[in-house]
């Protein structure tokens, strides 16, 4: 086994924020801005319009976290007027004020983050306090330890053994603790979080995201998306960050972890629950999007999770799939302790196979096309860890990831009882994004109807795989419906794509109601290999013969090649093989030999023949390939959001709101107007003062001149020119 694997605990930190308030969007003090320019222009700008410049929010990139003190941290209104100042800058390519995101955490307490340096060491090189801006991320203590999430958390992954409370599932691994669930959660703290450290962090655990109350639709906003993509192409050398992700807790509110964006990401591996029997917990969310299972917590004569606790102590109390999301975390770091050199998507495929139905009880298993049973409850079943890190041994690298997307429907469809669209595919095959193998399946619908929840939505593939995308969820009374919004299935995985898939929108509801598909589009995922013909190998892992000082392998046997301090079937992304000529002496005798070890790529491609720019043969995603050069182009990561169903009907109600005020509330103004300049010629006429503001303590005042300056910026959206009041007092006169 090689040395431990970093291990970033993000289930995080304290108390859910205070705001109940579902009406209204929260503005912060905080923007984020693009300036491709640099940190010389970034830091230029803030400081000519009053900023505070807190860095880049991505180590790569040229996204800039900006804050204003003489904002209000809250407003219900946008800052117009320092957003327009700052949009006017050439070098600003793109701006957004941050708003205040509800998250929770997905354990039957209010939870929070990662310190327990009694129990574990907490590698400072993975852990920040993203809402204090600190290195420091120890939980926030009161009196009933509501920031006790992410301790629980990362004491299931890597707590020691030390005689204490057990140990981790990986109790070898370094661990990082993430603050940023204990303050105000913008798009910016969310991208800031998923993307810490990401050549030194490997896994990422999240046990948190939008509320699981049955009614919510809500993904990532569009610098935590790009944190998603930047970390699967860039992170952990080029192999891919790993975004383990609990799938949620709504299913006591009948929530679907379909409405979730970033459990749904193609991006993230969404772990489900099971309990002590193998039932389905009463708070477990059905979706096609979930991968695996580990246990958690179920009824009351069930046993719960045993890990450390808050204050020095040990808990039995972990409960949700906030305690199971963890255990799978450790056991992807056992299989990356067994072989370092998986990708993200080599992960993916390793879970599936090592996820088993066994005793797990669900009245929805069935077999897909290729013979694997799948459930919307559990996925591919519990995961198992001896099979996870026995494959891990044993696999080799998949192809390079090939995406197809088919328009299916584009005209306006209406949704009365059923609507039901068939489409014959054959997924780009006289196309290079050729797919053989089908990993991941996106729908991307767009459509309106009066009550959203009374909607089930469902994917049928060519090989009769029932995918149910979105099932009823009565507490969702939004008449809003799918703006742009994606769903994700992986129950079709390895799947050949070509042939009829059928999609069906069904109303379960009121027979009142109505609706109308916008347009629906199909993205495929996968690989131009047939993946269920590959044969496993006996290991792609082999001993090394001989270190050097500095622990490099120097000798590897048979064929197999170095790769540190590792010896490889064949070398991974990002890296080519290279002979070498090494100098040995035996017995007094200095002897030279020619090794193979791999080497690595330019920094541009994903796979190479040399160590130049222009020796590429595949690019990462996101990157183009010029065949002429044989180069890639710098990835242009495209700017995804998911729909926030709340925000977009606030914002859509605003916008009416906003209308209706401007058409009665104007003609209201303009005759006040009239009125009290009318008045005011007529009081100048007769020579007596304008009454703006009385403060009467005699039958006669003095008249009073104050002339002041608009310094409070309350960030209400108004205009902050400076503003000059005649503040007067009228004399008055006693009633006889």
């Amino acid at each position: 086994m090689v040395g431990a694997r970093q291990l970033l605990v993000a289930a995080l930190l304290a108390s859910v924020l205070s705001e109940r308030d579902g009406s209204r969007r929260l503005y912060t003090n905080s923007w984020a801005v693009h300036i491709p320019g640099g940190e010389a222009d970034a830091g230029r700008i803030a400081l000519k319009h009053g900023f505070i410049n807190l860095g880049r929010v991505f180590e790569d990139g040229h996204y800039y976290y900006f804050k204003h003190k003489r904002v209000s941290k809250r407003s219900i209104n946008p800052h117009h007027v320092r957003h327009r100042r700052l949009e006017m800058e050439p070098k600003v390519k793109w701006l957004e004020q941050q708003v205040v995101k509800r998250r929770q955490k997905r354990a039957f307490s209010v939870p929070s983050d990662p310190l327990y340096y009694k129990q574990w060491y907490l590698d400072p090189n993975a852990s920040f306090d993203i809402n204090d801006n600190d290195p420091d991320p120890q939980p926030r203590y009161n009196f009933n330890d509501e920031n006790r999430h992410g301790t629980r958390c990362a004491g299931e992954v890597a707590a020691v053994a030390n005689n204490l409370c057990g140990i981790g599932i990986a109790y070898n691994a370094r661990i990082g603790g993430v603050r940023m669930l204990d303050g105000e959660i913008t798009d910016v703290v969310e991208a800031r979080s998923l993307s810490l450290n990401p050549q030194h962090i490997h896994i990422y655990s999240a046990s948190w995201g939008p509320e699981d109350n049955g009614q919510t639709v809500e993904g990532p906003a569009m610098l935590a998306s790009q944190a998603f993509l930047r970390g699967i192409t860039n992170g952990r050398g080029g192999l891919g960050s790993i975004f383990v992700w609990a799938s949620g807790n709504g299913g006591f509110q009948y929530d679907n972890c379909n409405c979730d964006g970033y459990t749904n990401s193609i991006y993230t591996l969404s772990v489900g629950s099971t309990t002590q029997l193998g039932n389905v917990p009463w708070y477990s969310e059905a979706c096609s999007s979930t991968l695996t299972t580990t246990y958690s917590s179920g009824s009351r004569t069930e046993k719960q999770i045993v890990t450390t606790d808050l204050r020095l102590r040990c808990t039995e109390k972990h409960t949700g799939t906030s305690a199971s999301a963890p255990l799978a975390a450790g056991i992807i770091a056992l299989a990356l302790e067994a072989n370092p050199t998986l990708t993200w998507r080599d992960m993916q495929h390793l879970v599936v196979r090592a996820s088993k139905p066994l005793h797990l009880k669900a009245d929805d298993w069935a077999k897909n096309g290729v013979g694997r049973k799948v459930s919307h409850h559990y996925g591919y079943g519990l995961l198992d860890a001896g099979l996870l890190v026995d494959l891990a041994t044993k696999w080799l690298t998949v192809n390079p990831q090939r995406e197809c997307s088919i328009d299916i429907s584009k005209s306006q469809q209406v949704i009365s009882d059923k609507l039901v669209i068939k489409k014959y595919i054959d997924p780009c095959s006289q196309a290079k994004n050729y797919i053989r193998s089908l990993e991941h399946v996106e729908v991307r619908v767009s459509l309106s109807y009066t009550r959203r929840g009374d909607l089930r939505i469902s994917l049928t593939s060519p090989s009769g795989t029932y995918s149910k995308l979105v099932d009823v969820r009565p507490y969702d009374t939004s008449p809003y419906g799918y703006r742009d919004w994606t769903f994700m299935t992986t129950h079709s995985w390895d799947e050949d794509p070509q042939g009829i898939w059928t999609l069906e929108i069904e109303n379960k509801g009121s027979s009142r109601n109505s609706g109308v598909l916008s347009f629906f589009k199909l993205h495929l995922y996968g690989t131009d290999e047939n993946m269920m013909a590959r044969r496993i190998k006996d290991s792609v892992i082999s001993h090394c013969n001989n270190w050097n000082v500095d622990g490099i392998c120097e000798e590897c046997h048979g064929t197999f090649v170095i790769f540190g301090h590792l010896c490889l079937a064949t070398c991974p992304p990002r890296y080519y093989n290279i002979s070498r000529t090494l100098n040995k002496t035996v017995n007094g005798v200095r002897t030279s030999f020619t090794v193979d070890a791999c080497a690595p790529c330019h920094s541009s491609c994903y796979s190479c023949d040399g160590y130049s720019v222009n020796h590429c043969l595949t690019c990462p995603l996101f990157s183009n390939y010029d065949e002429n050069h044989q180069s890639c182009s710098t990835p242009i990561y495209p700017r995804r959001s998911g729909m926030n169903g709340r925000n977009n009907e606030k914002h859509g109600l605003y916008k009416v709101a906003v209308l209706v005020t401007i058409l009665i509330g104007a003609p209201v103004a303009l005759m006040c107007g009239i009125t009290s300049l009318s008045w005011l010629i007529y009081r100048l006429n007769t020579r007596q003062t304008v009454m703006v503001a009385t403060s009467l303590t005699a039958a006669s005042e003095t008249t009073q001149l104050r002339v002041q300056r608009d310094t409070t910026d309350e960030g209400t959206g108004g205009s902050e020119t400076e503003s000059t009041y005649f503040i007067t007092q009228l004399d008055q006169q006693k009633d006889n």
